[in-house]
C-alpha cells in the first residue's frame, strides 16, 4: 500500500526528522532484485522502436565543462532539435542543459524548436555556497530565459540531520524560479544508504520540487536503477497521498539503448504508463543519444551508420 503520511505543518528540525525518520525503510535486498528482475524484461522490437524514441524525447542533452564555448553550445542545440538531420522523423530530444552564463545562447538556438532550456544552479555541482548566492544564480538562469532549473541539495547538511535548511533552501530556489520547473539533484552517490535516498526524495518533493533528479554526473555511483527505483515509489507513493504528479530525472552513467528502455520498463511498472511521457521522465545524458539513434536506425534500416555518421558531443 502506499505511505500517505503527510509532512508536519510546523516546520522545524524535529518535526522534519520525525516525518522522514517516520517512512517506511527500504528493503535493500528486495529493491535490489525488483530492479534486476525488471531490467531482464524483454521488450519485442515493435514495441523496441516506440520506446527509442520515447527515450530520445526525454532525453536531457547535457555540457557541462569548464570548457564550455558558446560554439559548443549552439552545435548542441541544433543536434537536440535535430538529432539525426538526415531523418525529420526523429523527435527533438526534451532538453538542452548548461551552465547558467551559456543559457542565453541556448535560448537563441532553440527558439521556435520546443526544446526546453535547462541550467544547473545553486553552486552546482557541490552546493557549498551562501543561499543569497544560490539565489542569484537561479534568478539569473531564469531571466536568461531558461525553463527548468536543475538544483543541488546541500548534501552536507542533509547528512548532518540539519532537514530544515536543506528544506528551506529548496522552497526559496523554488520560490526564485518563478515559472520555471525545478528539478532537485539530491546526489545520491553521497547519501550512502536506499533509506537517506527515500528521506531526500520525500523531503524535496515536500518543498516544492517538480522533479527529483539523482546526481550531477560528477560523483560516482549515479543512476542506479535500485536508487531510481526508490525514487520512484516517493513520486508514486506522493501522487497516491496528495494527487500531484512529480518527475523523476536519471542522470549519470546511462550510455545505452538498452540502459534507457531498463529505465523505461521501470518507470512503467512503478509509477506507471502516466509518467512515460518528457514532462514526468527525464534522462540526463551526454553520449546516450548517438547510441539511441544508432538502434534506432538499425530498426529502421537493417543495418548499423558508420561510427562518425552522428556527431560528437
Amino acid at each position: 500500500m502506499p505511505h500517505t503520511t503527510t509532512a508536519p505543518e510546523a516546520m522545524t528540525n524535529r518535526s522534519l526528522r520525525a516525518y522522514l525518520y517516520g517512512l517506511p525503510g527500504v528493503d535493500e535486498v528486495g529493491a535490489a532484485a525488483r530492479a534486476k528482475d525488471l531490467s531482464t524484461r524483454s521488450v519485442k522490437t515493435t514495441a523496441k522502436a516506440t520506446a527509442i524514441d520515447l527515450a530520445i524525447s526525454m532525453v536531457d542533452l547535457t555540457t557541462l565543462e569548464g570548457a564550455d564555448t558558446p560554439g559548443k553550445v549552439r552545435a548542441l542545440c541544433t543536434k537536440a532539435a535535430h538529432p539525426d538531420p538526415a531523418d525529420r522523423t526523429v523527435p527533438t530530444v526534451g532538453a538542452v542543459c548548461v551552465y547558467p552564463d551559456m543559457v542565453a545562447n541556448a535560448v537563441t538556438a532553440l527558439r521556435g524548436t520546443g526544446v526546453e532550456v535547462a541550467s544547473v544552479a545553486t553552486a552546482f555541482p557541490s552546493g557549498r555556497a551562501p543561499l543569497e548566492a544560490k539565489l542569484v544564480d537561479t534568478r539569473h538562469a531564469v531571466a536568461e530565459g531558461a525553463t527548468e532549473i536543475d538544483m543541488v541539495i546541500d548534501r552536507g547538511a542533509f547528512l548532518a540531520g540539519d532537514y530544515l535548511k536543506v528544506f528551506e533552501e529548496i522552497t526559496a530556489v523554488k520560490e526564485a524560479c518563478g515559472d520555471a520547473h525545478l528539478k532537485v539533484i539530491l546526489e545520491t552517490g553521497e547519501l550512502v544508504t536506499y533509506d537517506n535516498v527515500r528521506r531526500a526524495s520525500h523531503l524535496a518533493i515536500r518543498a516544492g520540487a517538480d522533479f527529483i533528479k539523482t546526481s550531477t554526473g560528477k560523483i560516482a555511483p549515479a543512476a542506479t536503477l535500485p536508487v531510481v527505483l526508490v525514487m520512484l515509489e516517493a513520486v508514486r507513493d506522493h501522487h497516491a497521498a496528495t494527487g500531484r504528479r512529480v518527475g523523476v530525472k536519471p542522470a549519470g552513467g546511462i550510455r545505452t539503448t538498452k540502459d534507457a528502455i531498463r529505465h523505461l520498463v521501470l518507470v512503467n511498472e512503478t509509477t506507471g504508463p502516466a509518467w512515460l511521457t518528457p514532462d514526468l521522465f527525464r534522462i540526463g545524458a551526454s553520449s546516450l543519444l548517438n547510441d539511441l539513434l544508432m538502434q534506432r536506425t538499425k530498426l529502421t534500416t537493417g543495418t548499423y551508420p558508420g561510427p562518425d555518421h552522428y556527431t560528437q558531443d
